[in-house]
């Protein structure tokens, strides 16, 4: 038997019953929070989060934590990306959670972790692979997982 965490933790999502009930709760889901950021509503957004949510950008990104952390996050991208829209290429949706293709496109307008933008008014076209994990038993988002650096395509 493995000690190994990730193992474990990647093992208990492979195992993870599949039903037509989760797969519809997961993607009422993923739609509650994709209208929410749509309409900038912040409120919205962490109601489909667990408290203890992390958003983070692998490998070695910014991370932020909690529900404390996803108003940060959130705060500070609308605030860096006023205009941003999402225009979804593909996504999968299963029991583990939802994980998404989608070309990003925005004006760079204020200061994004950390960093002033290079060109004020900058135009941002990147595409983004984000992962929502799915918590079953509390039937909301333990966050998102944004993979590739938080400025591929900005700078």
């Amino acid at each position: 038997m493995s000690t190994d965490p990730l193992r474990e933790r990647v093992m208990e999502q492979y195992r993870r019953p599949v039903s037509v009930e989760t797969y519809n709760a997961v993607r009422e889901l993923w739609k509650a929070h994709s209208m929410a950021e749509d309409a900038r509503d912040l409120d919205g957004l962490i109601a489909t989060l667990t408290p203890d949510c992390v958003y983070e950008f692998v490998p070695g990104g910014p991370r932020w934590e909690g529900h404390s952390g996803a108003r940060r996050f959130y705060t500070e991208f609308l605030g860096a990306f006023p205009d941003v829209h999402f225009d979804l290429q593909n996504i999968v949706i299963g029991p583990q959670g939802v994980f998404q293709h989608a070309r990003a496109t925005g004006t760079w307008k204020g200061p994004w972790c950390g960093r002033a933008p290079t060109s004020a008014g900058r135009r941002m076209e990147r595409t983004v692979l984000i992962f929502f994990p799915y918590d079953a038993e509390r039937r909301l988002f333990t966050g998102e997982i944004v993979y590739g650096s938080a400025f591929d395509g900005i700078e």
